[in-house]
């Protein structure tokens, strides 16, 4: 395996989740499936990245510890400009953040998409070297400060 293709999500309502991953994540919308129920978004990279199927009313992953998905990171640039403009870009359309991280290798966003999956938005730090140092992966998580 050489890299992720693509993650596929059951949501309540199609038209919402294309809404958020197009407005905030930034994807575009590439065409539809399964008579209008699917969406494929992509950053550019491939065909697909994300793929939102449409079930309607159905229950929702308990949050807290549980087996499965935790969230879901999306590189959405490389400077802290373009975080702080994706930061203003959330709170401006009323959503609410669950935390902002330095984790030394890259800084993060936190939210949650229309149904409560956690999305993280981040930016790599071009000043750390993943590739060739490890050093990064002992540092404790800090708080972001945009």
């Amino acid at each position: 395996m050489t890299e992720l293709g693509h993650v596929v999500l059951y949501v309540r309502e199609l038209e919402k989740s294309i809404e958020f991953y197009r407005g905030i994540v930034g994807l575009e919308l590439r065409g539809r499936l399964f008579n209008g129920r699917a969406a494929m978004l992509s950053g550019g990279r491939t065909h697909h990245e994300l793929l939102p199927i449409e079930v309607g009313d159905a229950p929702a992953a308990p949050r807290g510890r549980r087996l499965g998905l935790y969230h879901i990171g999306w590189k959405i640039g490389d400077d802290l400009e373009t975080l702080r403009a994706a930061r203003d870009r959330i709170l401006d359309v009323g959503l609410t953040l669950d935390g902002q991280s330095d984790h030394t290798i890259s800084q993060s966003l936190y939210l949650r998409d229309p149904d409560g999956n956690e999305v993280e938005l981040y930016v790599d730090d071009p000043r750390v070297d993943w590739q060739d140092s490890d050093h990064w992966m002992t540092e404790p998580v800090k708080p972001l400060d945009l």
